[in-house]
């Protein structure tokens, strides 16, 4: 069961080497970071790769940090991303095969994939509403370059309900405990505001997020919208985190649309990539 590539040649460079060259263009920008403790999670955004990849490349350049430190031949990673194109109710995983990008494909993690489907009812196999979705493709390219045994498991939630991150971040903390796994939310931030509006509002969601108040963050996607097109995903993760010891949370780079290409401060999305952790 092969997802195959849906925004390559639009979203990001079609061919192999010109991909290649972009996301190590951006991981190489980002420096080689610190990695203080064991990597549980990473927050990565999802736009365009000319808009939100020099902020990916932050997230991504840690885990390459990571994986080299801790000799990391192969690692499990699993997407959680928001569902922007199909209304359901639940977290819908694609549990078999593998996904395509120019750069090759990646098997899923059936095994874990599986755990995943016997822990909690909200969580169900469907490969459909993932074949015109963005939000996890776009981390694909980074991840293929930064770790060469990798296995990926894709989630998309729907509602972002508390219901649903509180089921997720249970399934999560259960089935991978003891795993060779990272966790990654898949989110941008407020969008389409003038950046000084976009900085303070996205500014309380990073704060959120460093103190890894996920309590605080789902109060928030409650309350206001123009929040985090993935906040559901932030809020999980967050708290599968937590539950799998992390401690302290990194911010990594923050910055918005318009600090790339035309930078248009007019109305632009906002962007966060941040590491999650547990010891040092």
């Amino acid at each position: 069961m092969l997802r195959r590539a849906a925004f390559a040649g639009s979203w990001y460079p079609r061919s192999a080497g010109a991909i290649a060259a972009e996301v190590d263009r951006y991981l190489e920008a980002a420096g080689t970071p610190r990695v203080e403790g064991r990597l549980v999670a990473l927050v990565s955004p999802h736009a365009g790769l000319h808009y939100s990849g020099p902020v990916a490349g932050h997230s991504y350049s840690l885990l390459r940090a990571y994986a080299l430190l801790r000799e990391r031949q192969t690692l499990t990673v699993v997407l959680v991303g928001p569902a922007h194109r199909r209304a359901f109710e639940g977290i819908a995983l694609h549990a078999r095969g593998a996904w395509e990008s120019p750069l090759g494909s990646v098997p899923v993690d059936e095994e874990l994939a599986d755990a995943l489907l016997r822990d909690r009812p909200e969580l169900f196999e469907d490969e459909a509403v993932h074949r015109t979705e963005h939000s996890l493709e776009m981390q694909l390219p980074f991840l293929q370059r930064v770790v060469s045994g990798l296995r990926i498991v894709p989630l998309l939630m729907g509602t972002q309900s508390r219901e649903e991150a509180d089921a997720l971040a249970q399934a999560l903390a259960r089935a991978v405990a003891g795993r060779d796994v990272v966790l990654l939310a898949s989110s941008d931030l407020s969008h389409y505001q003038p950046a000084p509006v976009a900085s303070r509002l996205d500014a309380e969601v990073v704060e959120d997020v460093r103190r890894l108040d996920a309590e605080s963050l789902m109060r928030r996607l409650e309350t206001r919208d123009n929040v985090a097109c993935g906040g559901g995903p932030i809020v999980a993760v967050l708290k599968a985190a937590r539950a799998l010891g992390a401690d302290h949370c990194s911010v990594l780079r923050y910055a918005d649309s318009g600090d790339a290409g035309e930078h248009d401060k007019s109305h632009v999305v906002g962007y966060l990539a941040a590491a999650v952790l547990a010891g040092t």
